[in-house]
C-alpha cells in the first residue's frame, strides 16, 4: 500500500479522496489550516483502526512563503501521491475585484500548489510518485464574474503540464470535476444569490473516486486530463 499527502483534506473532496485510499489501506497524511477540523477528519476517517495510518499535517496556504518552515519537521516519507484538493474563489467581475482578490486566489490556487510541489518533490521521486491536481471545470472555460478564479486555474493547468513535462519519472493529473456538492459551493451559490441543494450537484465521493482510480492506473500509462460532469 502506499502513501498519500491530501491537501485541503477538511473539504468535501478531499476527505472524500483520503475515505476511499484509506478504506483500501493506504497510509494518508490530511493536509489543512485548522488542527482542530484535521483531527476531527482523521477519526472519523481512522474509526475503529486507532489511527495507525492517518496523520495530520497543519499547512496555510494562503501563504506560499510559510510552507516550507511548516514542513521542515515533518519528517515526510517518500510519496506515492500529492493530491492538490485545497483552494478558494471570489466571484467579482473586472470592474468589480480589487488587486487583492486577484492575487489572494493566485496565491491559494496556483502558488501554492507550486511552491508545495517543490518542497515535495524528493519525497516524490524517491516513490516515482503521482501528483493529482483537483482543478476545475474553470480552469477549461470562463464566464462573467468567473475571471479571478478561472485565471488561477488556467494557470494551474499550465503548472501541471509543466510539471509533467520536467518530471518525467512522476506522473501527474489534472481533474476538472464540475459543480460538486460541498462548503464551497454553498458559498458560490450564495455569491451568485442562489439556493443551494445539494443534491443538484455530484457528490464529493464520485469525484474522489475518479481521482482514485486515476492514482491506481498502471505505471504504463498516465491519466493526464480528466473532465467530470453531472
Amino acid at each position: 500500500m502506499g502513501t498519500y499527502l491530501i491537501t485541503g483534506a477538511t473539504g468535501a473532496i478531499g476527505a472524500a479522496v483520503a475515505e476511499i485510499l484509506h478504506e483500501a489501506g493506504d497510509h494518508v497524511i490530511l493536509s489543512g489550516r485548522s488542527a482542530e477540523r484535521l483531527d476531527a477528519t482523521a477519526r472519523r476517517i481512522a474509526g475503529d483502526t486507532g489511527g495507525e495510518r492517518v496523520r495530520t499535517l497543519v499547512l496555510d496556504l494562503t501563504d506560499p512563503r510559510r510552507i516550507e518552515p511548516s514542513l521542515g519537521e515533518a519528517e515526510l516519507p517518500p510519496l506515492d501521491g500529492l493530491v492538490h484538493s485545497a483552494g478558494g474563489i471570489r466571484l467579482g467581475t473586472v470592474e468589480e475585484l480589487r488587486p487583492d482578490d486577484w492575487l489572494d486566489q493566485l496565491l491559494v490556487n496556483t502558488a501554492a500548489p507550486a511552491e508545495l510541489t517543490r518542497l515535495l518533490l524528493p519525497s516524490l521521486r524517491a516513490a516515482r510518485g503521482h501528483v493529482v491536481f483537483v482543478n476545475s471545470g474553470s480552469g477549461l472555460r470562463s464566464k462573467p464574474a468567473w475571471g479571478a478564479y478561472a485565471a488561477s486555474k488556467h494557470a494551474l493547468r499550465a503548472l501541471a503540464d509543466s510539471l509533467r513535462a520536467e518530471e518525467p519519472e512522476l506522473r501527474v493529473t489534472s481533474v476538472f470535476p464540475g459543480r460538486t456538492a460541498s462548503e464551497m459551493q454553498r458559498q458560490v451559490r450564495a455569491l451568485e444569490g442562489g439556493e443551494y441543494d445539494p443534491e443538484e450537484f455530484m457528490s464529493p465521493r464520485t469525484v474522489a473516486t475518479v481521482i482514485v482510480n486515476a492514482l491506481r492506473t498502471p505505471r504504463d500509462a498516465t491519466v493526464t486530463d480528466i473532465s467530470v460532469r453531472g
